[in-house]
């Protein structure tokens, strides 16, 4: 149910770019976290039943990408993170976000654990952390700072060419890229609730 969230969300978006209705807007920020409840929920299932497959951990870490890689990066450029660099900024983030799962699967049995088995930290941020990022576009959609409305926090800045160009970027996007790069960070260890 996570990645069926996770691809409602990105269709809600979609369908608010072709619409404009507020509501398709509001659903495409609620599926995420709704998908985060499923994760969870998920979870706790597999660890209660002491039940966990191969299978069923790749496809936690696909639903993962769907719900908090790609439908947060669709909906930053449904409100208004459009120009190439802000694109290119949120592929980083999807493929940062495509390589953390990645190497969490392939590195989960050498993480150390405690007595009860349970890892002590992640390794770089968790994907769903990417959910402080849909909360503030949240809170962005609110206020009507995107895109047809009040227009993004920090504006946009031209880095090379004319004005319109592929030379744009909105200096917010960047917070995207900073976050990709902590997913991925060896060092940067966020410890387990």
């Amino acid at each position: 149910m996570n990645g069926v969230c996770g691809s409602f969300s990105i269709f809600s978006s979609a369908q608010y770019l072709v619409t404009n209705d507020d509501e398709c807007l509001r659903w495409a920020f609620a599926l995420p976290l709704a998908g985060l409840m499923f994760d969870f929920f998920d979870g706790k299932v597999a660890r209660w039943r002491k039940s966990s497959s191969l299978l069923g951990q790749e496809l936690d870490s696909l639903a993962d990408l769907i719900s908090f890689g790609v439908a947060p990066a669709v909906l930053a450029f449904t409100v208004g993170l459009r120009t190439y660099l802000d694109t290119v900024c949120l592929t980083g983030f999807i493929c940062c976000g495509l390589a953390r799962l990645a190497r969490f699967n392939a590195t989960v049995a050498a993480v150390p654990k405690d007595a009860g088995g349970k890892a002590r930290y992640f390794e770089g941020l968790p994907i769903p952390s990417s959910l402080t990022l849909v909360a503030i576009l949240y809170y962005w959609a609110r206020q009507g700072w995107i895109e047809g409305k009040a227009g993004i926090p920090g504006g946009l800045v031209t880095l090379w060419g004319p004005p319109g160009g592929r030379g744009d970027v909105h200096p917010v996007s960047i917070l995207f890229g900073l976050w990709a790069a902590a997913m991925v960070s060896k060092t940067l260890r966020v410890p387990k609730p």
